[in-house]
């Protein structure tokens, strides 16, 4: 496997080793993609391609949620030689159909609960640009789905440097950017992931993350592509029905964020099983806080954890090492497939352990750059090769990196810096919090205060003085913010993670 430059080249190993392993299950439908289903696929995807005048390069979307003709139109596209481009459920009218625009699509699949959606955001480009993205409306949980266009061999003339994925960032400022990642980003990323946790053709993850995010893709969909292991993929999260599927697949490992530890968390019962089968729990896309990071070990007995990733870096950055005795709580971990460093925000120079400053990264799975925006890539990336993240942070003397928050998230009161993660940590340690995220707001006499909006857990009851005075206790008085305001959910991306600025609006 460590010899494969493509997707491709992968899914022919995988072919001829192992056809009838299973790839993914859908739970709704208990239908099993196997090896030599989807190589067939994605055969059956490149004749639809070549029917359409399509050529290898090409960008191919899908606007769908998880479901069997997903993940094969996800990995199928990149391994017939195109482009996968997915499309973010969550984008409405102007942002959706600035990316089909932005994006140079031909082809997009939906289905029938989408397709309005689509043709809202076509309907807003110009008429010649819409008229040229052809789209396909596809049952997504259906097997070949594409059978009438018959089969033809995949193309073989990608290379390791070819471009496999364009993945847009989810917008939280400004309009998305598209990170062009190649075979060998992608590759590199699964392959790192792999290695870190140890996983083989026996492994099993479960995940819900949809496949219009990056951790859903490289970490739940390509690593497990790459060991030859297989991947328990249900349309979306459910509280109610997660540990049924658990019960029912087996999986080895599950694939989470701190918003689903959350609600795992909120509906256990005091009868709660635990799962000594899971060889690990790994939480990324968003911090998990400690103090949830350990109620979820204690409830469910198993091992999280935690870690980062990026968009511009196939999702792989940092993880905390395993066995889970040698990690931390409150750190995303060391780095995983990366070289790393902190520089300071103000003079670019390396930093020593323990002293805040930016996060930069560097390595094979770095992208090439994002999509048709040269200034913007020349402000990501340094000379040689380093990403700019925009992320705060430190690393400790053991080379565990820490993230404190966004460089253009800092709120700075009084010419003092503030996390807003300590904010939002000190929040979740209540009992009636379910969700927490603090921001800054402009202040006439300091600069910025501070905002903090908070999500109860379902019938909870909880008033701003009985926070207040919870917050003058862990924080002190000039980290309390000012302003509380009680809200049903905070804005989030497809991954959960918090997007804190938008709180502004």
């Amino acid at each position: 496997m460590t010899t494969a430059a493509t997707i491709r080249d992968v899914l022919h190993t995988h072919e001829r080793e192992q056809p009838d392993a299973a790839l993914l299950i859908s739970p709704e439908t208990g239908e099993i993609l196997t090896y030599a289903k989807f190589a067939k696929e994605a055969r059956q995807l490149a004749a639809l391609y070549a029917a359409h005048n399509l050529l290898p390069g090409d960008h191919i979307g899908f606007l769908l949620h998880n479901g069997y003709q997903t993940a094969t139109i996800f990995l199928g596209t990149m391994a017939a030689g195109f482009v996968t481009t997915p499309l973010n459920l969550l984008a409405h009218g102007a942002q959706l159909a600035y990316v089909l625009e932005h994006s140079d699509i031909k082809f997009v699949f939906t289905s029938t609960h989408y397709e309005a959606q689509l043709r809202t955001a076509l309907a807003m480009l110009a008429s010649e640009r819409s008229k040229s993205i052809c789209v396909e409306v596809i049952d997504s949980d259906a097997a070949n789905a594409h059978a009438s266009y018959g089969e033809i061999e995949l193309d073989s003339s990608a290379h390791g440097q070819s471009p496999a994925l364009l993945m847009y960032t989810s917008g939280t400022t400004g309009q998305p950017k598209g990170a062009l990642l190649t075979h060998a980003n992608v590759l590199h990323a699964g392959r790192s992931v792999c290695d870190w946790h140890g996983l083989t053709h026996a492994d099993r993850v479960l995940s819900s993350l949809p496949l219009y995010h990056i951790n859903g893709q490289c970490i739940a969909t390509v690593a497990p592509f790459i060991s030859g292991g297989s991947i328990v993929a249900p349309h979306k999260f459910s509280a109610k029905a997660w540990w049924g599927w658990v019960e029912r697949y087996q999986p080895t490992w599950l694939n989470l964020v701190p918003t689903i530890i959350a609600y795992l968390l909120n509906a256990a019962d005091g009868n709660t099983k635990l799962w000594p089968a899971i060889r690990f729990v790994r939480s990324a896309s968003a911090p998990l806080p400690p103090d949830q990071h350990r109620a979820f070990e204690q409830t469910f007995g198993v091992s999280v954890i935690e870690a980062m990733g990026m968009t511009e870096c196939a999702s792989v950055v940092f993880c905390n090492p395993q066995p889970a005795s040698l990690r931390k709580y409150g750190t995303p971990g060391q780095p995983c497939g990366v070289e790393s460093r902190v520089v300071s925000t103000e003079t670019g120079a390396v930093l020593a352990d323990g002293v805040t400053g930016e996060l930069q990264l560097r390595g094979d799975n770095v992208m090439l750059g994002y999509y048709n925006a040269p200034e913007k890539t020349a402000d990501a990336m340094t000379s040689d090769n380093w990403l700019r993240t925009g992320d705060l942070g430190h690393r400790d003397p053991d080379g565990f990196y820490f993230v404190t928050g966004r460089i253009k998230e800092l709120i700075i009161k009084g010419g003092e810096n503030i996390a807003p993660r300590e904010i939002d940590e000190a929040l979740l340690a209540h009992p009636a919090v379910l969700e927490a995220a603090a921001v800054g707001i402009p202040d006439v006499n300091y600069g910025q205060e501070i905002l903090a909006a908070i999500v109860l857990k379902p019938g909870a009851q909880c008033d701003e003085a009985t926070l207040r005075e919870h917050c003058v206790q862990l924080l002190g008085r000039y980290k309390t913010p000012k302003l509380f305001r009680f809200v049903e959910d905070l804005p989030k991306g497809p991954s959960g993670k918090v997007q804190r600025l938008k709180l502004l609006d």
